[in-house]
């Protein structure tokens, strides 16, 4: 591999056209510029619709980005090959700090949609308001603000985080958020801000160097923010566009009016068997998807996780049977290294939108739900196997793991459900399953 420093750097030409901003996105990441702005690249009018992409976290891969001119390059990894594509949807990359960029940008009347890759965690009003620093929402509540104050008009709100309902959860977050600012401002977003619902899906683990080398000897240019993903891709969306939209379906967007259905899928067939391999497979030594789902326990466990949430997504157009041996095939593409430690962050709220529904749902038809209880298992014996977790909820674990046996198990419990882990049953049920995943680690 050759990542020659002489080579020249990717950057926009001359030749390439650079789209005006009529996208605000908040969360500038490596999923992102794999899934949203890949698919704007792909809609038939891109060339009139531009993405301004804030980050939420740190500047830096905004300062990388916006150093290329807001293009990076698409390795689509396939178990045959690689290959690699320029994206340049992306416009402007900017330091989520900059809440007058943010504000500016949001109050322009071209602007017609504003996307969210957040994170599940970020979606709490209650922190944000609590808070002593800006959150991504406080952020964009400002920059609401400064749209009905401009009179920019009506704007759709897009969430394609991993959250059930994310549209609806959405509106509440900044719906309270806005009424603590400012009343009147809760009122005009209640009536110009539509919050469109989506289920999104596209595997893209973390760039590596060995990567950035890659591009550098097949592509001849230098790339310092290349993102790797697999070819497979999904976005359903549900919701009006008041200001309009990319024609993202050419692409391949679906729009529906019922999203619940595909969510679901999604959730607990998807996100439900990376939580298991995650967990389960950290406990026993693993830290790839692949490496974990070539485990026969930890494949046992997704699939008995599997057969308890297909009861539960009865409509055929799902087409369950498929879906499943279409999440086999990918997970189980070694050529795509889909970090297990990336998938294991925020625990304490996935697990509330991916096991507890389901465990809820078999549970309410008199069945144990051993499935989903087993994904909370592995979650416990892997809080109780490492101190390096990142959490919302990290300080609460580690006091939770200075107790021992079936107490630490409610106590950690209790930070996914305070009513499961009230049960003695589910508690003990819970707890029962620790040593099944122990490889190198036992529990208390």
């Amino acid at each position: 591999m050759n990542s020659d420093q002489t080579l020249p750097r990717l950057g926009r030409s001359e030749s390439q056209p650079t789209p005006p901003v009529r996208i605000v996105h908040l969360g500038l990441g490596a999923f992102h510029r794999s899934h949203q702005a890949w698919y704007t690249q792909h809609a038939g009018d891109s060339a009139d619709w531009g993405i301004a992409a804030f980050t939420g976290r740190r500047p830096d891969a905004a300062e990388v980005l916006a150093g290329q001119g807001g293009v990076f390059t698409v390795v689509e990894r396939s178990g045959s090959g690689d290959s690699f594509e320029v994206v340049g949807s992306i416009v402007e990359a900017v330091d989520g700090a900059d809440v007058g960029r943010l504000s500016e940008l949001v109050a322009a009347p071209t602007t017609a949609v504003i996307t969210l890759t957040i994170t599940e965690a970020a979606y709490s009003a209650d922190a944000a308001i609590q808070g002593t620093s800006s959150t991504p929402l406080t952020r964009l509540v400002t920059a609401l603000a400064a749209r009905r104050d401009a009179g920019g008009g009506p704007i759709a709100v897009v969430s394609c985080d991993n959250l059930a309902e994310n549209g609806t959860v959405t509106r509440g977050a900044i719906g309270v958020l806005a009424e603590a600012l400012d009343p009147a401002l809760a009122a005009w977003i209640d009536e110009n801000v539509s919050f469109v619902s989506t289920s999104v899906d596209r595997i893209t683990p973390r760039t590596t160097e060995a990567d950035l080398a890659v591009v550098a000897q097949a592509c001849g240019y230098r790339d310092a923010a290349p993102v790797v993903a697999e070819p497979f891709h999904n976005w359903i969306l549900s919701g009006d566009f008041p200001a309009g939209r990319p024609r993202w379906e050419d692409a391949g967007a679906v729009f529906v009016d019922d999203i619940e259905p595909y969510e679901n899928r999604k959730l607990w067939l998807l996100n439900g068997a990376h939580s298991i391999l995650a967990y389960a497979g950290l406990v026993r030594g693993h830290s790839t998807v692949a490496e974990a789902l070539a485990d026969d326990l930890c494949r046992d466990a997704v699939e008995a996780f599997w057969d308890e949430a297909a009861r539960h997504l009865s409509d055929d157009a799902l087409d369950i049977p498929a879906y499943r041996q279409a999440l086999l095939e990918r997970f189980g593409n070694s050529r795509i290294a889909h970090h297990l430690t990336q998938i294991a962050m925020d625990g304490t709220t996935k697990l509330r939108m991916r096991a507890l529904p389901v465990l809820s749902a078999e549970r309410a038809e008199g069945r144990s739900g051993d499935g989903a209880a087993r994904m909370i298992a592995a979650w416990i014996a892997y809080a109780s196997s490492t101190t390096d977790f990142h959490d919302p909820l990290a300080a609460k674990m580690q006091d939770a793991k200075t107790l021992d046996g079936e107490p630490r198990t409610a106590a950690l419990l209790a930070l996914i459900s305070t009513e499961l882990a009230a049960d003695a049953a589910v508690v003990s049920q819970i707890h029962r399953q620790l040593d099944s995943f122990a490889a190198t680690t036992t529990h208390a």
